[in-house]
């Protein structure tokens, strides 16, 4: 309970941020932290605690993404409305392409290149479909209002990233301590021991997947509304799948926290590095190369693994 009344203290503590930060660079550096943290909780579900790592988040991403900007702009449903719908859709997509992977065995490698597949197929039935806008994408018009799930400044849509943000904290929280969540991690670590254990290790891969995609198309409405405009490239390309899973294994794999930390230590470092060489084409990546080689090689257990030792972060534990 220590560590979930950490998490409790934390999240009250970002509440008065926008009343202390006037500065719009501040408050979007804020909210793309808790987006882009957002996402790697996203994929630490599956990736950090099932041990399941996958190369095509991008594809509930751009389901959920799509989903609502459809909705929206061609059946005229409310913004709202199509956010509980887009989830759904995106957890859809994540039972059928976990359903098919883990129906025929398939882990490790084969198991990563088969969800990137699986978001290039859907990138590329994007980039053909009417429905879809095709290429050119789809634009929602600008209308800010709460109704529409547009606000006339950035912290509204901090305080529903600080809202989303929760959900993922309650989530991990759950899975760190359920039944679920033992036997998900117990699949991690050993997956033919659990089975042996008598562990139904399909029906554990499948469940941590659609709850991953949920989420993972929550952070697409979001994004949608956030920035307005979607198209193939940016809902499915791999530059979504690449900054979900980053930031957990920045932050630390299978911990909490280690998300955000993550989110937020590659944030400052793109900001940073922009400042001081500026926004050459590509540069983020070359930057993001070279930490996820040094972390790997040298904070195996990522910033919440220097962090856990230093002053006692609670991380999810061993089934």
């Amino acid at each position: 309970m220590k560590s979930a009344a950490a998490i409790i203290v934390l999240l009250l503590a970002l509440i008065p941020l926008p009343w202390l930060v006037r500065s719009d660079f501040w408050l979007n550096f804020a909210v793309l932290t808790l987006y882009y943290g957002f996402l790697g909780q996203s994929w630490n579900i599956l990736g950090g605690y099932g041990g399941q790592y996958s190369f095509g988040h991008a594809a509930f991403f751009g389901t959920g993404a799509y989903t609502s900007a459809v909705l929206q702009l061609q059946l005229g449903f409310n913004p709202w409305l199509a956010v509980g719908l887009a989830s759904v859709a995106g957890g859809v997509v994540a039972a059928i392409v976990g359903g098919l992977s883990f129906r025929y065995g398939l882990r490790g490698s084969y198991f990563a290149l088969i969800t990137l597949a699986f978001a290039e197929v859907l990138r590329i039935l994007a980039d053909s479909l009417g429905f879809t806008g095709a290429g050119v994408g789809l634009q929602v018009p600008l209308h800010p209002a709460v109704v529409n799930f547009q606000f006339a400044g950035k912290s509204g849509f901090y305080f529903t990233m600080l809202v989303l943000t929760a959900l993922g904290l309650a989530v991990v929280w759950y899975i760190e301590h359920s039944r679920f969540g033992a036997r998900l991690m117990a699949v991690r670590d050993n997956e033919d021991a659990a089975q042996a254990l008598g562990v139904n290790v399909y029906r554990v891969k499948l469940g941590a997947i659609v709850v991953s995609g949920i989420l993972m198309a929550l952070g697409g409405v979001f994004y949608l509304q956030y920035f307005l405009y979607i198209d193939p490239e940016i809902a499915y390309g791999p530059a979504v799948s690449i900054a979900a899973l980053l930031a957990p294994i920045v932050g630390g794999l299978g911990t909490m926290c280690g998300p955000l930390l993550g989110a937020a230590a590659l944030q400052l470092l793109n900001e940073v590095s922009e400042s001081a060489i500026g926004a050459a084409p590509g540069l983020n990546l070359v930057l993001y190369g070279a930490v996820l080689v040094l972390i790997i090689a040298f904070l195996p257990e990522g910033i919440a693994g220097v962090a856990r030792l230093r002053i006692g972060l609670p991380r999810g534990r061993a089934a």
